[in-house]
């Protein structure tokens, strides 16, 4: 029993469940189940960029862009084309894959600083788009979405949406657990461990690069349709190099190469600006210095560097 409650993939994800369960015991209002729903949807993008940054080893600069294409996505099929809601996520995280291998193909042949910048312009790109098409999106003034129906039912309120969310970071943190252990992640390992040596392993870079690109962009184009329908009005602020960089943040804070690490970062820096409020004046000096505290005494992220001290605790 204790060697099944110390596995990532059973014990660590029972444990993510039943704080999704018993969670709204300690949420008193809608304001609170709000920020609980942001933190689920910022953690279920995280996930899956903890694939490509923390095991792949590839940064991205510019995942906000199919964060704001699955919502935008969602936004203009069921607004002005009329689709359903689930037709209109399918095809707008279809679409946001198929722009990621299209994309990811020529620039994860990049490296370092090359890679960073190539994905940073994408985001750029995308946000300008965005931005600029005002008579398909609205333009920086945003625009309406349409609530997600389902078989004749309308999901509404901020509780409703809790348990979906939830739902969907669970299944989102299940898939990535499975994919960390499948042959796939072992190659994902090998390159960020050494890509010459994962090559004469007889590892393909270029196809693994890709795949990893292609998941952590379709579960922000999920994350991002949910959030749409959610909020039931999006702007391009969603898409922004600023949110890029958020997300990326909670990656490195939680711990890269560490799931529950991105779902802890996301959770983290969710919540901190909600508390650090009453600081008023004196909140952004106090939010950067839990940041850089974080870094200089936990380099590793949270989760890893709090997970070795507790085994040479226990050795």
């Amino acid at each position: 029993m204790l060697a099944w409650l110390a596995r990532a993939r059973t014990g660590g994800l029972a444990a993510l469940v039943a704080a999704i369960v018993l969670l709204p015991l300690a949420l008193t209002n809608n304001y609170h189940y709000e920020v609980a729903i942001v933190v689920g949807l910022n953690a279920i993008v995280c996930v899956g960029l903890n694939l490509l940054i923390g095991y792949a080893g590839q940064i991205s600069l510019g995942h906000a862009g199919f964060y704001g294409l699955g919502a935008y996505g969602s936004a203009i099929l069921t607004a002005r084309y009329g689709w359903p809601p689930a037709a209109a996520l399918a095809a707008s995280t279809a679409g946001a894959a198929a722009l990621a291998y299209l994309v990811g193909r020529p620039i994860l042949k990049l490296r370092g600083h090359y890679l960073a910048m190539a994905t940073l312009g994408m985001g750029i790109i995308i946000s300008i788009v965005i931005a600029t098409e005002d008579r398909i999106t609205g333009g920086p003034d945003g625009m309406a979405v349409a609530p997600f129906t389902l078989l004749g039912y309308t999901l509404a309120g901020e509780r409703t949406w809790y348990w979906v969310v939830g739902a969907a970071l669970a299944l989102a943190v299940w898939l990535a657990l499975n994919l960390i252990d499948s042959p796939a992640g072992r190659a994902l390992r090998a390159l960020h461990g050494s890509e010459v040596a994962a090559q004469v392993a007889g590892v393909d870079p270029g196809r693994y690069k890709v795949l990893a690109f292609v998941i952590s962009a379709v579960f922000a184009a999920v994350a991002g349709s949910l959030t749409a329908h959610y909020a039931g009005f999006i702007t391009p602020a969603k898409a922004s190099f600023l949110h890029s960089i958020e997300l990326v943040t909670m990656v490195v804070l939680g711990g890269m190469a560490s799931t529950f690490g991105a779902v802890i970062g996301a959770a983290v820096l969710t919540t901190l600006p909600q508390v650090l409020t009453l600081l008023k004046d004196y909140e952004m000096m106090v939010f950067g210095a839990v940041l850089m505290l974080s870094m200089i005494f936990l380099p590793r992220g949270l989760v890893p560097t709090l997970a070795a001290a507790l085994a040479r605790r226990r050795r």
